[in-house]
């Protein structure tokens, strides 16, 4: 095997004659004296077909080219985003509430009852949406569609696209255009699949033409208990947790708030004295949009404009799930779902009140209920006691038995009063009304019965007292116990110290500076019962009796009421835990806090002989030998000895190792000797260790000593930024990139260093970006490049901006990042508005959505708005000028008054009476200003039945001024009274010298086309005459007339909609009425102007005079051109005298030919009859022949349009794939 694995086959023989050999030669020789020359065939790797090549690159391009828009700063974070709102609309009775309510049933497993207002679910990790359905109603459904981010737009199929579908999307098209899709419902009606099929398709494309072409459509085939099919409701969440909303920017400049409930705050005292008075109230829900600030002027939709008076944020009250848990699915039981208005949970809503559900009844009686259920009914009665036994049982002296009790008070407040008692403590005797005082001295046995149980919990605190005021006794030894209480020079200073001290904290400087203070019990009892029979100096001096103790005592109050910040921060501290000699070792530590064990000191004597035996625990758990007190005094002297060299800090973490014998060989093991740590001095241990830490002189290249580390750790480098770092960590600045880093601290040179990581960082960026796209990048100049990364671009800035901000403020900043940058997206807010109107209390209705929309300060200011509009072509009536219109412009519905006109070439705006059919015109009305390029929707009427298309028309704000310019068109005409030559005088166009003073130069015309010029007044005649001078001479017929320009005047008329604040919605808001509605509804007729009513025009023939040629001039003419016209003979002619009498032959010739002519005409007339009969016959048959040619006509030409359609269909498919 080894042999034929190492068998060598039979190469190929080389070429040694020939054109390739002779080649072969040849270029070996150029390469070895390198004068060969490369060659590149530039057909070797072109492509076979450059048309198709060409095509397909243009394809290409055309298509990246279309995919291309115009990027928008999306403010929606990812992170704290608000829940996405899904507006469901449709006509009535279509399945909107249905569909929420399965779609609420998937995502949470929760069975909605009613879906009125917002509903508020978590659907997944990071995501959440808003369910809100769309009321029939004009004002709700203009208010939805500004907050929308995604509609539900439900059709029946069964009947088709309703006019509300319409006007939605044309309310959508106006106010930003959000995601739509379609969900169409009553498939299950269809009896035949054909019809089904032909009825979605059909559906489809007419839902395409609204949208745009492959818009998302979901069919919905029938309902089953109340909800739709769970295959299809699933299919319809998976395409709403995946869409991806675009920012549009209205949104993404304006803060707003989708309110999910409202509480009014207004003082009860306030509506008792008015009930209509203004109200304060809360709104609540996510802020959304740009953020909210202090002091932004918001527009309540509906309501009208209100500043906020105070803004605090809420526990979110459907958060999204805890990222902490590292899930991977989101359960169901995790799942939230938050609608205050749909009777979710225990709470419920009504117009009246709102009604809080318990559960079970506790402290009602069950004979005191209103409500009974059917079984307590029962006559039986067995049912009923089984109710009363489960009832639970409450004590009398328990709140539940008072509350209880109370229900069965059936005498007088003054009976009560005899026969009532009182009880102070709970296990103290009542005191009864109208007892005597002879009966305290019963009371004082039973107090003594009390005091005993109260004495055992005073020893059991002496007890601990003792505990923390034995450092103090032990401190200086045996002596302390046995000094006078009365020494006044020495306890005074010493307890004031004592009392400052215990006020720091510190609970080992408590008992040092106790020097004259004694700790026996006999002296402390001593000293209190000496009150009445001592002296007034021994009086005075009472105060400082046990101050050890009363420090101590204090000391534990302030320590079981205030929070050690050292715990917080360093964490518990071990210390010595005193244990008996019974305990096992597992119990010993009982109260860390306090550093010491509960003492339990049932008797007088207990005390006395637990001082014996002590035993101090170690860290590890072992016990240290048995001493007693006496002989530990000196170990606990060095202990405060060791916490005053330390100082407050080090003593601090003095553990028990630390205070044991001086001497190794006492005790187990040895103690931990403290004196080489306190050496002062070049050669102590403290300085040997210095140079160990960060604090130290180190050299460049490591610490000063131990250099033998270095081979140990080596040396290691950030492949990232390029640092080199020596085996202890130091910064090694061996490039010559780093040479600017040599004589930096440390701070400067990790600041200098983070700078460098950061332009490393973004440069790997753009490469890396260049190269995923397939592009080169040549250099800094390069266009494409540059075009293609403005995308990537401004997702990096944003990505950097939202970086810096945390980096900024942090988790712990949060009032200083509020307050600096305003109530963000995201979060659950409170907004408290004053100054409410009580009808919005009075007329809230749930169903209808309410919108707090933030406000720039130009949109506060009123003003008049000149905007591009255009009548809407399915509606019928052309519009009026100064006809009322409500107009949604922003945030606002209001109504006003417009004034049409047309832009000419001139720049004049020309006064328009009427909206043209299918052009755009220019619409001035007065209201509030809006940015330019702002959507605006007109409509003519918001209440009422109207059964046509209502949007009246659209357009967007072009402008906005103070005042505009439009004139209207004006002919003054006058005739004149006296002309000679070129000169007339022209009266009836003016009034006054005035007005004719300033008309002076204007231009004139007459009717027949000569053009003049008005000069002067005339002094004389009628009032407002003048002279005026034309090209040519005119008649006293002539007509003059003068065009001139009137200024018109738009009204200020601005009428908010205030539809919440009526009982009726938009059918109880007053609006201004056009005149034509009000003659219509008060049934006036329609005043007639003579002046304005179409007359009949009747222009009677003119009749010219005859053409006079005086003869001597006819003369000469020659007499092809003389007249030819005879004169009108007076006197009849001789022919026309006489009469013609026929002879008899002539009579009989006559009678033959009228007898002829006769006959000839009856045949005639016959033979026209039969020819018109067979003409009819015949064309019964031309039809009959030209229905079956026609019929095989347009099989023909049928055949040949499919035969063409397939061709062309051909063409353009290899057209596209660039053959």
């Amino acid at each position: 095997m080894e042999g034929a694995e190492k068998q060598d086959h039979r190469s190929h023989k080389a070429t040694k004659a020939g054109r390739g050999a002779k080649e072969k030669k040849k270029d070996k020789k150029a390469k070895k004296e390198k004068s060969r020359v490369e060659k590149h065939n530039p057909r070797a790797f072109s492509v076979s077909n450059i048309v198709r090549t060409q095509r397909t690159i243009q394809r290409n391009l055309d298509r990246g080219q279309r995919k291309e828009y115009v990027p928008l700063n999306d403010r929606r974070s990812e992170v704290d985003a608000p829940p996405s709102v899904i507006v469901v609309m449709g006509p009535p009775k279509v399945g909107k509430s249905t569909l929420i309510r399965s779609m609420v049933k998937m995502y949470c497993n929760h069975n909605l009852s009613s879906v009125t207002g917002p509903v508020t679910v978590v659907t997944g990790k990071n995501k959440r949406v808003t369910f809100f359905e769309c009321p029939n109603d004009t004002a709700a459904m203009l208010d939805l569609a500004k907050v929308a981010d995604l509609v539900l737009l439900m059709v029946d199929a069964k009947y088709g696209f309703e006019m509300e579908t319409f006007e939605f999307l044309n309310m959508l098209q106006t106010h930003g255009f959000p995601k739509v899709m379609g969900v169409f419902t009553h498939l299950d009606q269809f009896k035949t699949m054909k019809n089904l099929r032909k009825t979605k398709k059909l559906l489809k494309h007419r839902f395409w033409t609204e949208i745009y072409d492959g818009a998302k459509m979901f069919y919905f085939s029938g309902c089953v208990n109340g909800k739709y099919l769970k295959n299809e409701v699933k299919q319809l969440t998976l395409f709403v947790s995946r869409v991806k909303y675009r920012p549009l920017v209205w949104r993404n400049t304006h803060p707003y708030l989708v309110v999910d409930r409202h509480e009014d705050l207004t003082h009860p005292n306030l509506l008792a004295d008015n009930p209509s008075c203004e109200r304060s109230i809360a709104f609540y829900g996510y802020v959304r949009g740009t953020h909210f600030r202090k002091g932004t002027k918001v527009h309540l939709i509906g309501v009208g404009d209100y500043d906020i008076q105070e803004i605090d944020v809420m526990d979110d009250p459907c958060p999204l799930p805890d990222h902490e848990k590292k899930r991977q699915t989101l359960n169901k039981k995790e799942a939230l779902l938050y609608a205050p208005l749909s009777n979710v949970g225990a709470v419920s809503f009504d117009k009246d009140a709102v009604y809080i559900d318990i559960g079970r009844v506790n402290y009602t009686k069950k004979e005191n209920l209103d409500i009974r259920r059917e079984g307590n009914e029962n006559s039986d009665g067995e049912k009923e006691e089984d109710d009363e036994d489960d009832t639970p049982q409450y004590d009398d002296n328990a709140p539940a038995g008072l509350l209880r009790n109370l229900q069965d008070v059936q005498m007088g407040v003054d009976d009560k009063m005899k026969h009532s008692s009182l009880r102070l403590f709970r296990g103290s005797e009542a005191v009864k009304a109208g007892e005597s005082d002879e009966d305290s001295d019963d009371s004082d046995d039973e107090e003594d019965d009390d005091s005993a149980a109260n004495e055992k919990r005073r020893r059991s605190t002496k007890a601990e007292i003792d505990v923390l005021t034995l450092p103090f006794r032990q401190r200086y030894g045996p002596n302390a116990d046995t000094k006078n209480d009365s020494d006044d020079s020495s306890s005074a200073p010493s307890s004031s110290d004592d009392e400052s001290d215990e006020d720091d904290g510190g609970s080992s400087s408590s008992g040092e500076s106790e020097e004259g203070e004694s700790d026996s019990d006999d002296e402390s009892d001593a000293g209190s019962d000496a009150g009445p029979s001592s002296s007034a100096p021994a009086v005075s001096a009472m105060w400082k009796t046990d101050l050890a103790q009363k420090a101590a005592a204090s000391y534990l109050r302030r320590e079981a009421s205030n929070v050690n910040l050292q715990e917080l921060i360093y964490g518990r501290q071990e210390s010595t835990n005193v244990v008996s000699d019974d305990d096992d070792g597992k119990g010993g530590k009982k109260d860390r806090k306090r550093g010491a064990e509960k003492f339990d000191d049932d008797d007088d004597g207990s005390s006395s002989e637990d001082d014996d035996f002590f035993k101090v625990r170690k860290k590890g758990g072992q016990e240290t030998a048995l001493v007693s007190r006496g002989d530990s005094a000196a170990g606990t002297a060095s202990g405060a000895l060791m916490s005053n060299l330390l100082g407050e800090e080090d003593s601090s973490r003095i553990t028990d190792a630390m205070i044991s014998s001086d001497d190794p060989s006492e005790g187990s093991g040895g103690g931990f000797d403290l004196r080489p740590w306190l050496e002062e001095g070049e050669g102590c241990l403290m300085e040997s260790i210095r140079d160990k830490f960060v604090t130290g002189k180190w050299n460049e290249e490591g610490p000063a000593e131990n250099d033998d580390d270095e081979e140990v750790y080596g040396d290691f480098e950030d492949l990232e930024t390029g640092e080199k770092f020596g085996p202890n960590g130091e910064i090694d600045s061996g490039d010559e990139d780093d040479d600017n880093a040599v004589g930096m601290n440390d701070e400067e040179r990790r600041e200098y260093y983070a700078k460098k990581k950061s332009s490393q960082k973004s440069n790997f960026d753009e490469e890396y970006d260049g190269e995923k796209k397939g592009e080169v990048v040549a250099g800094a100049g390069n266009d494409e490049n540059a075009e293609n990364e403005f995308v990537e671009t401004l997702k990096r800035e944003k990505e950097s901006r939202l970086k810096r901000n945390q980096e900024e403020f942090g988790e712990e900043g949060e009032t200083i990042r509020l307050r600096h940058e305003g109530y963000r997206q995201g979060l659950y807010c409170r907004f408290r508005i004053d100054g409410v109107p009580s009808e919005f209390i009075e007329s809230f209705n749930p169903n209808m959505p309410l919108v707090i929309g933030g406000l720039t300060p130009q949109e506060t200011n009123h003003g008049y708005v000149r905007c591009r509009f255009k009548k809407h072509r399915w509606h019928k009536k052309i519009l009026k000028c100064n006809d009322p219109l409500v107009f949604s412009i922003g945030w606002r519905r209001f109504q006003s008054i417009p004034v049409y006109s047309t832009e000419e070439q001139n720049g004049r705006h020309r006064y328009l009476k009427y909206t043209p059919e299918h052009m755009h015109c220019h619409a001035t009305f007065y209201g509030h200003q809006v940015p330019p390029n702002t959507g605006i929707l007109a409509i003519q009427r918001l209440s009422g039945n109207i059964p046509d298309f209502r949007i009246a028309a659209t357009g967007v704000a072009l402008e906005l001024d103070a005042s505009f310019d439009i004139v209207k068109k004006l002919k003054l005409v006058g005739t004149p009274s006296k002309i000679y030559r070129n000169t007339a005088f022209i009266s009836g166009m003016f009034n006054s010298d005035l007005e004719v003073s300033r008309f002076e130069g204007a231009s004139i015309k007459t009717v027949s086309g000569i053009r003049g010029q008005v000069k002067k007044a005339l002094r004389e005649g009628q009032p407002g005459s003048f002279r005026a001078t034309f090209e040519d001479k005119i008649l006293m017929s002539d007509i003059v007339f003068c065009r001139t320009w009137m200024p018109i005047e738009v009204k200020k008329y601005y009428n908010p909609v205030t539809s919440l604040l009526s009982q009726n919605g938009a059918e109880g808001w007053r609006a201004m009425k056009p005149k034509a509605q009000l003659q219509i509804e008060t049934a006036t007729p329609i005043e007639v102007n003579t002046d304005s009513i179409y007359k009949p025009i009747d222009r009677p023939e003119k009749k010219f005079n005859k053409l006079h040629v005086p003869k001597s001039l006819e003369a000469a003419m020659p007499f092809a051109n003389k007249q030819k016209d005879e004169t009108k003979r007076k006197k009849k002619s001789y022919v026309s005298k006489r009469a013609v009498v026929m002879d008899k032959d002539e009579k009989k010739k006559y009678t033959f030919l009228q007898a002829l002519s006769t006959i000839r005409n009856e045949k005639v007339t016959k033979k026209r009859a039969k020819n018109a009969e067979k003409r009819i016959e015949k064309a019964k048959q031309d039809a009959k022949k030209e229905e079956k040619l026609e019929a095989i006509r347009k099989v023909q030409q049928k055949r040949k349009y499919r035969t063409e359609g397939k061709l062309a269909t051909a063409r353009e498919a290899k057209r596209l794939r660039g053959e």
